[in-house]
């Protein structure tokens, strides 16, 4: 050390502050690990993604079913909703049941709407209405 006490003053300054960096240096350096550790796991993920996309893609169409052609159900979400509640029900429903089924009030205008919507389905061959002898207005899925 020097014999001048002002020198010696800043150079006791400049030591001091030279470890106070070295701690901040030593800390910000374990932050960057955690952060890199932290950040591997989002990468990994992001990769499992990716080769799961390309799997999927990877998949051939199956070849179709030779027999009868599915009819095509109509786009509207109305007609998805009938034959999800119809195939819950595993019975077959009238249009108010339906409607019930539906969480729909019972009101002539939803109870001919879900009418009108099972006669479409049963002119398209998803649905069938039994012969009105024992029940008339009964819709049901067909058998296959």
């Amino acid at each position: 050390m020097s014999d001048n006490p002002q020198i010696s003053a800043v150079l006791a300054y400049v030591e001091a502050r030279e470890r106070e960096l070295g701690e901040q240096a030593g800390q910000l350096r374990s932050r960057i690990e955690d952060l890199t550790a932290h950040l591997g796991e989002p990468d990994a993920e992001s990769e499992n993604l990716r080769i799961t996309r390309k799997t999927l893609l990877a998949i051939p169409r199956p070849d179709p079913v030779e027999g009868t052609p599915r009819p095509d159900v109509p786009d509207h979400p109305a007609y998805q909703q009938i034959l999800t509640a119809l195939a819950d029900a595993g019975r077959p429903m009238r249009a108010r049941d339906l409607c019930e089924a539906l969480d729909l009030p019972i009101l002539p205008k939803n109870t001919e709407g879900i009418r009108s919507k099972l006669k479409r389905l049963v002119t398209r061959g998803i649905l069938a209405e039994p012969e009105p002898e024992p029940e008339p207005g009964l819709f049901t899925q067909p058998r296959t």
